[in-house]
């Protein structure tokens, strides 16, 4: 496959769970703590918010099935489970489909990863972030570096042939040599991960970090210091035979990709549910009710638990598949697909700019695909804003 997707290729599926035990400082997602007496409420009512969105969807086929939150593995296997089969009820999920749940260390061991394995999860990304002490506590995490290690352990142990590891760069007083340690260490574990991804940690407005750095309490690294850090993430990732794969993802072969996320960056299509949780299909985006307790009375009343409703523009359609197919570091985006779901050549649209960027090195053209280069993935945020 190639960016972008073609409209009726298998969708995802997104499921968001809001619960957390704790919610760190920097953290600006749809997440709830002290909610956790509305779990059991909260799946019955996305058992029947995936059911209504597959009839309306004509039971279409999907590829892959993600559990987000918040924090998923606060729910039981026998819970997961229950939504990985109305998903497969509703939908016609491929045999292989990738069922990702995203988890932290501190809530696994051996039995809740073999719970996880017969509710059907096949994949776990795991919340790290850091194994270095100071950082845990800047980054408000609640586990140890002593629990990612064990949570690994165990998700070997129960059967997990695909792991994620979750980190962040870039926190408050991280060292470059710190951030070696933290790759070099994650990289010994034995039977290393099949998949990392990378955040440069983004200070967001409104959070408990952003008060802090504005008080002077915290100093994240400038941008140059930033750049470093990443950098040495690319080399030593490239030394380790990873490939880098997307501006923020690494997989040690190109199957052990995240298929789910690879939707989001063709710009495909994906049903999402639960509080929060955004979808785009059949060129409309919704977006659901973000309080837990309104999506569940929406959804126990009969009523679509639905905030608001989008038509996405033609322009807006090509420019998001520039943005993000850009991110594809070998991939990119192909002329080809583009005029497929497009209706018009790439360069009827952006030959101009693409040109530009060329010039300046920051994009390589060709007829196979349009990629930023080295240089551009360093300032990949302005480049793919160009086409916005």
């Amino acid at each position: 496959m190639t960016a972008p997707a073609r409209l009726g290729d298998p969708l995802g599926i997104y499921l968001h769970i809001p619960f957390c035990a704790h919610i760190c400082p920097y953290c600006d997602f749809n997440t709830y703590a002290g909610q956790d007496d509305l779990i059991p409420r909260y799946v019955t009512a996305m058992e029947r918010e995936i059911t209504r969105q597959g009839e309306m969807l004509g039971h279409r086929a999907a590829a892959t099935v993600f559990l987000g939150g918040g924090t998923p593995s606060l729910l039981t296997g026998d819970q997961v489970g229950r939504l990985v089969q109305s998903c497969r009820d509703a939908f016609d999920l491929v045999p292989d489909a990738e069922v990702t749940l995203e988890a932290n260390p501190n809530s696994l061991d051996v039995a809740a990863c073999d719970g996880l394995l017969q509710a059907g999860v096949n994949r776990l990304s795991l919340g790290v972030q850091t194994r270095d002490r100071r950082g845990l506590r800047v980054l408000g995490r609640q586990h140890e570096a002593a629990d990612a290690f064990a949570a690994f352990q165990s998700a070997r142990q129960a059967g997990f042939n695909n792991l994620s590891l979750d980190l962040i760069f870039g926190w408050p007083g991280q060292t470059p040599e710190g951030w070696r340690q933290d790759l070099e260490t994650v990289l010994s574990w034995g039977g290393s991960p099949e998949h990392l991804s990378l955040y440069h940690l983004i200070v967001e407005p409104g959070t408990p970090m952003a008060d802090a750095v504005t008080r002077g309490i915290l100093h994240p690294p400038d941008d140059d210091a930033s750049a470093d850090l990443y950098e040495l993430a690319i080399e030593l990732l490239a030394d380790a035979g990873y490939e880098h794969y997307e501006v923020a993802n690494w997989a040690r072969s190109p199957d052990l990709q995240s298929r789910h996320n690879l939707i989001y960056w063709r710009n495909g299509e994906w049903a999402g549910i639960g509080a929060g949780a955004h979808g785009q299909t059949e060129g409309r985006r919704e977006m659901q009710h973000l309080l837990p307790k309104a999506f569940i009375e929406a959804v126990e009343h009969g009523e679509a638990p639905i905030s608001n409703v989008e038509s996405v523009s033609s322009e807006n359609a090509r420019g998001e598949t520039m943005m993000l197919g850009l991110r594809l570091l070998r991939e990119g985006i192909s002329p080809d697909a583009f005029a497929a779901r497009h209706g018009d050549a790439l360069d009827a649209f952006y030959g101009a700019t693409i040109e530009e960027l060329s010039g300046l090195g920051l994009l390589e053209a060709s007829p196979e695909r349009v990629r930023l280069t080295h240089r551009g993935l360093m300032v990949a945020n302005e480049v793919c804003g160009r086409f916005l």
